[in-house]
């Protein structure tokens, strides 16, 4: 590359390199490499919020409508969602952080002989046969049984797959990962592709920022932490890389910032608080000079911005955030703005068109609301 990138030319290519000429949805799976999911539905899930832009005809739900004809897997990266099965050979067989002591072993084992007797198992007859586990605290409050519990750290430790879901609950399967080899080249280059992936969806990355997202890589390849963090250490001999205004910024080594190719789409955009585009806060605040706060978990009367704020981008600058709902299969909206909101009249007809949008993608969302976590 010929000079250091400016500020505006990496928020220009930060946006478009992420937000892509639309695609099928295998390929812009494969061309993300992960897609995060959420559960909340307000008035889409992050998913689906994410994918509606880089898929051609996206409607609400088409994911988990098409799941199991797609060849990918919800699994753990970064964070738990959505991964290509290339994927898994990376990600698996996983040693977990923590392991099971001998009496959840033995629990497990059980499970696992019941999924394997039925072949495909939703959690409802899983806790019926086994009540006696009894209940244990929920993730976000409240108690479940320590049965369905158990089926997601089996899933987690690469004992169950997610075959498919109904009304928006896990079923799952058994699966048997194959075995890797252990030597210390070849676990240096399943980390060196993982970090190659982070670095793919995720940049241009200020160098703090991908230094967290390789400790989040303990959540999806525990086993491969020390080579993961070396590959960040030596970052700058396997990136692409500048410092601009003091910070150092990484991008895929065969990109160029600078390419006046990476010219962003001039209309409005409503983006999931998920999406890669906004997902690094450090990087949005750098980027567009205002912080960007997801609420959805602060109580209401403390929220600045909303229970489920979208940032919205247009052209080049994320100008504020919109809240959206459904009110009588009505599309509502309220907007906040960093600044004060844009007086140029094609804002106002771009973020129409972008409500409208919105409206076509929500329509065939016939899919039930979500009877549990995804995430």
């Amino acid at each position: 590359m010929a000079r250091s990138p400016t500020l505006a030319e990496l928020r220009r290519y930060a946006i478009a390199r992420s937000l892509f000429k639309p695609l099928t949805l295998p390929a812009a799976i494969r061309r993300l490499g992960f897609v995060q999911a959420d559960p909340m539905r307000a008035p889409a899930r992050a998913q689906d919020l994410i994918l509606r832009m880089r898929v051609r005809d996206y409607r609400a739900g088409d994911l988990e409508r098409r799941y199991e004809r797609l060849g990918i897997e919800e699994d753990a990266f970064v964070n738990y969602g959505f991964v290509s099965r290339d994927m898994l050979a990376l990600l698996h067989p996983r040693t977990p952080r923590r392991p099971w002591d001998a009496a959840t072993t033995g629990r497990a084992h059980e499970g696992l002989a019941f999924v394997q007797e039925r072949g495909v198992v939703h959690p409802r007859e899983v806790s019926e046969a086994f009540a006696h586990h009894g209940r244990v605290a929920g993730y976000w409050g409240g108690e479940l049984n320590a049965s369905t519990r158990l089926l997601d750290d089996m899933h987690h430790h690469g004992w169950l797959r997610v075959c498919r879901r109904e009304s928006g609950t896990r079923v799952y399967a058994p699966v048997v990962h194959p075995e890797q080899d252990a030597d210390p080249a070849a676990r240096q280059a399943r980390a060196e592709a993982l970090v190659d992936r982070i670095v793919a969806l995720y940049a241009p990355l200020p160098a703090p920022s991908l230094g967290y997202l390789v400790t989040l890589l303990r959540y999806g390849a525990p086993h491969l932490a020390a080579e993961a963090r070396a590959v960040a250490k030596a970052a700058r001999s396997r990136y692409g890389h500048a410092v601009v205004d003091g910070t150092t910024w990484f991008w895929p080594v065969d990109e160029n910032p600078v390419s006046r190719r990476h010219q962003p789409d001039q209309g409005v955009r409503l983006l999931a608080p998920f999406d890669p585009v906004v997902w690094d806060r450090r990087r949005f605040e750098m980027l567009w000079g205002w912080a960007y706060r997801f609420e959805a978990y602060v109580p209401a009367p403390k929220r600045t911005m909303g229970h489920y704020a979208l940032p919205v981008l247009w052209g080049e600058h994320v100008v504020g955030w919109a809240n959206l709902r459904l009110e009588r299969g009505r599309l509502r909206h309220e907007l906040g703005f960093a600044a004060s909101r844009p007086r140029d009249a094609e804002f106002q007809r771009a973020l129409d068109e972008e409500l409208a949008r919105f409206e076509v993608f929500l329509a065939q969302d016939t899919v039930p609301m979500a009877s549990n976590r995804i995430a």
